[in-house]
């Protein structure tokens, strides 16, 4: 690993480090699980404390972009996806912006009655039916993430829509609403029988379960959405200033 520092820079050390680790660990060795050189080594190499070292990789691995393992050491994480809870994106957004090609396995269109839970969070009697979307989308080696939608029968949509295309992009073109807020709950799950086998893992391994419900400009429901993401191809961090 070939770092230079200047110490005569106006720019601190440790975002010094951070730049040139981001451009590293883009190479083909550190994709392949390349351990990092030892923090103390790599440290006295530097000339710099090992605190200044560990606050630019502590950032990548805040990020994902870093894993530590116990007994191993500091790797690339090759498979994380991480999504931010600041700049809300929709997932095709997340995805175009992470360079990342998605893959559709699977999508499913129906009408059915909804349930107490939605019933309140639509406002809609219990007898009206509303559109279920449920789609499987990852990479093109596996997927990663399994999504259920639910969507209030104001916007007008039919199940015909060709929902292949960025959800957001067809409400807005074809249905003139538009999402403007959105709030998410996310917790951890194992995966039971019908995650597992969609998602292609073992029943039991751990899920990040990331509820969304999303608004128009006027604070109107639009969408109530749940995603199963695999917790080894998934990151979720949240940025907070203050």
């Amino acid at each position: 690993m070939k770092l230079t520092i200047d110490h005569s820079s106006p720019i601190p050390l440790y975002v010094q480090i951070e730049a040139q680790l981001r451009k590293i660990i883009q190479s083909p060795d550190y994709k392949k699980g390349k351990k990092f050189p030892n923090e103390v080594d790599l440290s006295k190499k530097l000339g710099i404390s090992r605190s200044t070292l560990r606050q630019a990789i502590n950032k990548l691995v805040f990020e994902g972009l870093l894993i530590r393992k116990k007994g191993i050491g500091t790797v690339v994480s090759d498979t994380a996806i991480i999504s931010k809870a600041r700049n809300w994106l929709s997932f095709s957004q997340e995805m175009k912006a992470l360079g990342i090609e998605v893959k559709n396995y699977a999508l499913r269109v129906r009408w059915v009655k909804p349930t107490e839970e939605l019933s309140r969070f639509f406002n809609i009697p219990k007898d009206t039916k509303i559109l279920k979307l449920e789609r499987l989308r990852g990479k093109p080696e596996h997927p990663f993430v399994y999504f259920i939608s639910y969507f209030n029968p104001r916007i007008g949509l039919t199940g015909n829509e060709d929902f292949s295309q960025p959800l957001y992009d067809i409400l807005e073109k074809k249905y003139h609403t538009i999402v403007k807020l959105s709030k998410e709950e996310v917790s951890a799950i194992v995966a039971d029988r019908t995650l597992a086998a969609k998602l292609d893992i073992t029943v039991g391994d751990p899920l990040l379960r990331r509820k969304r419900f999303v608004y128009d400009p006027g604070n109107r429901p639009i969408e109530w959405n749940v995603g199963y993401y695999r917790a080894d191809s998934f990151v979720y961090t949240i940025e907070s200033e203050r």
